[in-house]
C-alpha cells in the first residue's frame, strides 16, 4: 500500500515538475520519501528540482542519496556531479563521474561533465597561478615568478594576460639567472648545465654534463655528486639504459636510503630487466614510508607496481 502510495506522490510531483512549480514537486517527492525511502527515483527528481531553483547543496545531497539507495543508478552520479559542479567542488565532481562511468562507460551525459569539468580545473589552477606570480612578483621572487607562469602556459598557452606577464618577466629572469650562473662554482655550473639539457630532452648531452661534473668531485657523497647521480638516473631511464639506472640509482641510495625518487627510479628499471622480486623490494619500502610521506601520485604508483610483480611472481612460480 505505502508503495502504491508513494507513486502516487510521485506522479503528483512530475506534474508539478513538469509546470516547472519546483517547490511543490519538492513537496510531493519528500512524501514520497517518507512512504517509500527505498526508491531511488525519488531522491533524483527531488534532486532535480533543488538544481532548478538553484539550491545546490540540497541537491548535492539528493544525488549522494541516490547513490546510498543504489549504487548502479548512473543517474545519481550525474546529479550529484552537477551539484558539486555548480559549488565548485571540483574534486568532489570529479570524483562522481568517475564512478559513475566506472558503472556504465558510454553515460554521454557523464562524458560530456568530464570534460567540462577537467576544463573548469584547468582553468582553476591557471587562475590560482596568475594569483602566485602576482604576489611573487610583488615579493621580488622573478625566479619563482617565472616557474610558476612557465607551468601555467603549459596548461595554457594562448591565455593573453599569461603571455603578457611573461613577457615582462621573462628578461629579468634571464638578467638574474645569468648573473647566477656567472657566480657560480665550476662544478655547480656543469649540474646546471646538465639540468638545462634535460628539460630540452636532450638525454645524451645531460648525460656528458653531469659525467663531467661527477669527475671533477672528489666526494661521491657530497649533496651535489648525488643530485647528480639522480639526474643522470633520470636520463637513463629516459632512454631505456636501465642498468645505468640501476647503477646510478643505488649510488644515490647508498648514502640516502630513503630517496623515494631513487626507489622508484630503480623498481622500475629492475622491473624493466625482469629482476621482479628486487622491484618488488624497493616498492614495498617505499609504501612502507607512507602516502603521507611519499605523496598520492607516488603512493599509487608503487601500488599499481607491487599488485602487478606479485601477479607476475606467482605465475612464474606456478609456471
Amino acid at each position: 500500500m505505502s508503495k502504491a502510495a508513494a507513486q502516487a506522490k510521485k506522479s503528483e510531483g512530475n506534474n508539478f515538475f513538469k509546470a516547472k512549480s519546483y517547490e511543490q514537486a519538492i513537496e510531493k517527492y519528500t512524501e514520497a520519501i517518507a512512504l517509500d525511502p527505498s526508491d531511488v527515483t525519488f531522491y533524483s527528481n527531488r534532486s532535480a528540482c533543488y538544481a532548478a531553483l538553484g539550491k545546490w547543496t540540497e541537491a548535492a545531497e539528493d544525488g549522494r542519496q541516490c547513490i546510498v539507495t543504489d549504487k548502479s543508478f548512473v543517474k545519481g552520479y550525474f546529479r550529484a556531479a552537477l551539484a558539486h559542479q555548480a559549488l565548485g567542488n571540483l574534486e568532489a565532481a570529479s570524483e562522481a563521474v568517475k564512478r559513475g562511468l566506472g558503472i556504465d562507460s558510454t553515460s554521454a551525459d557523464l562524458k560530456r561533465m568530464s570534460k567540462e569539468i577537467d576544463e573548469s580545473s584547468r582553468m582553476k589552477k591557471v587562475d590560482a597561478m596568475i594569483a602566485q606570480a602576482e604576489k611573487q612578483l610583488a615579493s621580488s621572487d622573478v625566479t619563482g615568478a617565472y616557474k610558476t607562469l612557465d607551468n601555467a602556459l603549459r596548461l595554457d598557452p594562448t591565455n593573453s594576460m599569461l603571455n603578457r606577464m611573461m613577457d615582462k618577466v621573462r628578461p629579468k629572469f634571464e638578467m638574474a639567472e645569468k648573473h647566477r650562473m656567472a657566480s657560480l662554482d665550476p662544478k655547480e655550473r656543469l649540474k646546471e648545465e646538465g639540468d638545462t639539457l634535460f628539460k630540452a630532452a636532450n638525454f645524451e648531452g645531460a648525460i656528458k654534463a653531469y659525467t663531467k661534473c661527477l669527475d671533477s668531485i672528489s666526494d661521491k657523497s657530497s649533496p651535489l655528486a648525488l643530485k647528480c647521480y639522480g639526474n643522470r638516473a633520470a636520463c637513463y631511464k629516459q632512454l631505456s639504459n636501465f642498468d645505468g639506472t640501476i647503477e646510478d640509482s643505488t649510488n644515490v641510495l647508498e648514502y640516502k636510503p630513503d630517496d623515494v625518487k631513487a626507489l622508484m627510479r630503480r623498481a622500475q628499471a629492475y622491473e624493466a630487466c625482469e629482476r621482479y622480486k628486487s622491484s618488488l623490494q624497493d616498492v614495498r619500502q617505499v609504501i612502507a614510508y607512507g602516502v603521507d610521506v611519499v605523496g598520492k601520485p607516488t603512493y599509487d604508483l608503487a601500488n599499481g607496481m607491487q599488485h602487478r610483480l606479485n601477479r607476475v611472481i606467482q605465475q612464474l612460480r606456478s609456471g
